[in-house]
């Protein structure tokens, strides 16, 4: 059975049966245990993180009693979404992420979780708000994705990546006028612009 747990750049949760490099949750329970389905809902708390899929030897069911495991192609995937590194299983990460945050927007101390889960729950995707931009493969950091139509591209190193579940696939080369939305979060791309640098699928070269 291929369960509904696998996230699109866009905040979407489908069934795919790969399950990619991370892992991830949005803060509690979004499924029904006894049928391993999704509720209507699609959050339980404004705390989306991007975790490991292995950890101190933890053994979970995924989908059983506890949270609902969520699974990313890589982590520019996740960022785009709307997850942050994980404090617990990812805490080098996590904490480069605020410090990068820190830079990013001029604070004096590196933000606690909860502060950059109440900003990037208003810029997440899936709320609808979306921004039109003109991709000319500098005005956006490496690891910021954006959709055109159905597909989904990657910038790095000013060329575009096709996404898909399984990977990526060039898709143009230092394109200069290529119109697309912006999916990252707006507050993602000041930490990409910052320095943070997101774990990329083997799939890019």
């Amino acid at each position: 059975m291929t369960l509904q747990n696998r996230v699109t750049p866009q905040g979407q949760i489908i069934a795919n049966p790969a399950r990619g490099l991370f892992m991830g949750n949005r803060g509690g329970r979004i499924h029904d245990p006894a049928s391993r389905t999704l509720m209507r809902r699609q959050w339980a708390s404004r705390s989306w993180i991007c975790c490991v899929t292995s950890f101190k030897n933890r053994q979970r069911q995924v989908m059983g009693p506890g949270y609902t495991e969520l699974f990313f192609l890589d982590e520019v995937t996740a960022l785009a979404a709307g997850h942050r590194p994980c404090f617990e299983c990812r805490r080098r990460d996590a904490l480069e992420f605020a410090g990068r945050w820190q830079r990013a927007f001029g604070l004096i101390n590196p933000p606690h979780a909860d502060d950059m889960d109440i900003a990037l729950h208003k810029e997440r995707s899936v709320s609808g708000k979306l921004n039109p931009v003109i991709v000319d493969g500098t005005s956006l950091p490496d690891g910021a994705m954006v959709a055109a139509g159905k597909d989904i591209y990657a910038i790095k190193n000013q060329n575009l990546w096709l996404w898909s579940p399984d990977g990526y696939r060039l898709q143009m080369s230092k394109p200069k006028a290529a119109k697309g939305v912006l999916i990252t979060p707006a507050a993602i791309i000041e930490i990409l612009r910052a320095g943070y640098l997101p774990v990329w699928h083997s799939s890019v070269a």
